[in-house]
């Protein structure tokens, strides 16, 4: 099966979508070193793609820590995230990697398919990872924003411009 062409018209959605479940994620983050890896599996190709993304988060885990990624590595994930999330025949993985002020190593898996980015359990997590990264596995939080038309009262998610790329 080969992918098919996707409209620049869902390739900018799916890039607004990214930044967002981005902001989202550094926005869920406490002080403390972090590392966010994805993988996406598309047809054609031998093996799956991968980015990482390592963020720093400086504070005392209130609303005005400083959250900190570079941009080559930002503008990369963003890329790979999009594509994802854009091409509904990929999956995937994306999983995140937290060690806090105090040493304790957490870990949260989402998986992506028909592009979305599912949350995981902490025990679907595990299994997802295979155990491969060590820490506790803890259960992963929604990245995506609720529609306006929900009325749960989901939270806001902030643009792009609201974290700090260094």
């Amino acid at each position: 099966m080969q992918l098919k062409p996707v409209s620049l018209d869902v390739i900018a959605e799916a890039r607004e979508e990214a930044h967002a479940v981005l902001a989202t994620l550094m926005a869920r983050l406490a002080p403390g070193e972090h590392v966010v890896r994805l993988g996406v599996d598309m047809e054609g190709q031998e093996q799956p793609l991968s980015a990482t993304l390592p963020i720093t988060v400086e504070g005392d885990g209130g609303a005005d820590d400083l959250v900190g990624a570079e941009a080559k590595w930002l503008d990369n994930f963003v890329f790979l995230l999009t594509c994802g999330l854009a091409q509904t025949l990929c999956s995937g993985v994306l999983y995140l990697r937290s060690c806090g002020v105090d040493g304790q190593v957490s870990v949260r898996a989402w998986y992506l398919c028909w592009g979305a980015l599912n949350e995981c359990p902490a025990a679907e997590a595990a299994e997802l990872l295979e155990g491969r990264e060590p820490g506790v596995y803890v259960d992963a939080f929604g990245l995506h924003a609720v529609d306006e038309g929900d009325d749960d009262g989901g939270e806001a998610v902030y643009p792009p411009v609201a974290y700090t790329v260094l």
